[in-house]
């Protein structure tokens, strides 16, 4: 079997010497594409903090205009999740690298669909155009981690999921907001401006893509990596059916499920308690600390990615996920729940203190990244497979988030929302004892990793 990364070494450097992007966790082969997945996703989150409110105004405003913009978000986020799921499976099929260029495809077909529908001010083609587009970002990414879990030396598996993420959410929503704080005005400001922002925004996931598809040549990307005998529906089936036979693959998809489940419940509970009026139960608190609030809490979770990754290639990938990642985010979601409650409600010095809660929460959801690693780990020959239904979970953790708020809420309140979720955490907990894998750093290398024979255990 030929492959690029043989050809130049375990570790993909020149002439197979490690380089010092190696030895971070970044494939040398790749490095280009991290890069790449930085710009994409700046590119796709610039418009992340004002589209729900640029729609309601395309059909002039008011509050069921914000419902309705609402309801064709949550359409579009259910492409997100199919499209999660997709990445993986056609990896596996035609291969990471087409599967990247048919993300980027769809991504600006439809953003120029979108774009023109919101003038049409026509609610069936911007409802159409943006679900269409949703498939866009996680073909593209996602299809990247594939690739990274296929190329990456098995020791530093988690590194290069780390990496991953830092560049990830690096751009969505972080530097993409950033951006629109300067393009928004640069276009004349308003619902204008918040147009030009839009368009401007296809020219930087453009650049993304171009800076991956000509920077990164390893042949991983440009082959099939399912097993030959089997058929095309049987690979795009494959995470569903390794879900349902595979315990492991099953209830690492839970765990991940999980995993930022309560992130995203925090931001349907968290704005009215922190921005909340102390007269209606708020800590009184603006809304404008409660965004920078956010920004800090998740500015952290992106500085502590990598060093999980690096954490559990060394200490366990499972052991990282099951302290860290649970154990350790159950108590910052705590933190982040009742510290501010226990101070002040808005004085300055108890917002400082509780934006530091809140980053523990953050700095500790970094534990989950190890998880990127096991999966594959966890199916060894359907990499993509088990790939698939990793990412259809961290797509699926916007649902479950809402799900537990939805359904929590009106018989206990926000606090049994935290409560619900620290159970969940519980449950995630116990599921970690399943995981069974052989990690190379710590466990020797499988003999068929460096020729087609019997594994060898250490």
């Amino acid at each position: 079997m030929s492959s690029a990364t043989q050809a130049t070494g375990p570790f993909g450097g020149a002439g197979g010497r490690e380089t010092f992007l190696d030895r971070l966790g970044i494939p040398h082969v790749l490095r280009w594409g991290f890069l790449g997945v930085l710009i994409f996703m700046t590119g796709n989150g610039v418009e992340s903090n004002f589209v729900s409110p640029h729609i309601a105004e395309a059909f002039g405003g008011g509050s069921d205009k914000i419902d309705l913009a609402a309801k064709i978000i949550t359409a579009y986020s259910l492409a997100v999740l199919i499209g999660s799921y997709l990445a993986g499976a056609l990896s596996d099929l035609w291969g990471p690298r087409r599967v990247m260029a048919l993300g980027f495809a769809v991504w600006v077909v439809f953003q120029f669909a979108f774009l023109g529908a919101l003038q049409l001010e026509s609610v069936p083609l911007i409802a159409l155009s943006y679900f269409l587009r949703g498939f866009g970002f996680p073909l593209f990414a996602f299809a990247f981690l594939v690739w990274i879990n296929a190329v990456v030396d098995k020791k530093r598996n988690g590194a290069g999921v780390g990496w991953f993420y830092v560049m990830f959410t690096g751009g969505f929503p972080t530097l993409g907001s950033l951006v629109a704080v300067f393009l928004i005005p640069g276009f004349g400001g308003g619902f204008g401006g918040e147009a030009g922002a839009m368009l401007a925004s296809t020219v930087i996931v453009a650049a993304g893509f171009l800076i991956a598809w000509f920077g990164v040549r390893e042949q991983h990307g440009n082959r099939r990596l399912a097993p030959a005998e089997e058929s095309s529906s049987a690979v795009v089936l494959s995470g569903l059916r390794l879900t349902f036979t595979n315990k492991r693959i099953a209830m690492g998809f839970l765990t991940r499920l999980i995993n930022t489940a309560p992130e995203f419940g925090m931001f349907i509970i968290l704005p009215n308690v922190i921005a909340g009026s102390i007269d209606d139960g708020g800590l009184g608190w603006s809304q404008s600390q409660w965004l920078v609030m956010t920004t800090v809490v998740y500015a952290g979770n992106i500085l502590f990615n990598a060093g999980f990754g690096a954490l559990g290639d060394k200490w366990g990938w499972t052991k990282t996920v099951r302290w860290f990642g649970i154990v350790g985010s159950a108590i910052g979601l705590l933190l982040w729940w009742y510290v501010p409650h226990m101070v002040p409600a808005g004085s300055d010095w108890g917002f400082v203190v509780s934006v530091a809660a809140g980053t523990v929460f953050g700095i500790l959801l970094a534990g989950f990244v190890p998880l990127g690693a096991i999966m594959p780990a966890l199916a060894p020959k359907h990499t993509g497979a088990a790939m698939a239904m990793y990412t259809t979970a961290a797509g699926g953790a916007t649902f479950l988030g809402s799900a537990v708020v939805a359904i929590v809420r009106p018989f206990a309140g926000n606090v049994g929302v935290v409560w619900a979720f620290v159970l969940l955490y519980a449950c995630a907990f116990a599921m970690t004892f399943f995981f069974k894998v052989h990690q190379p750093s710590l466990h020797g290398a499988l003999a068929e990793d460096e020729a087609d024979a019997s594994a060898a255990t250490s």
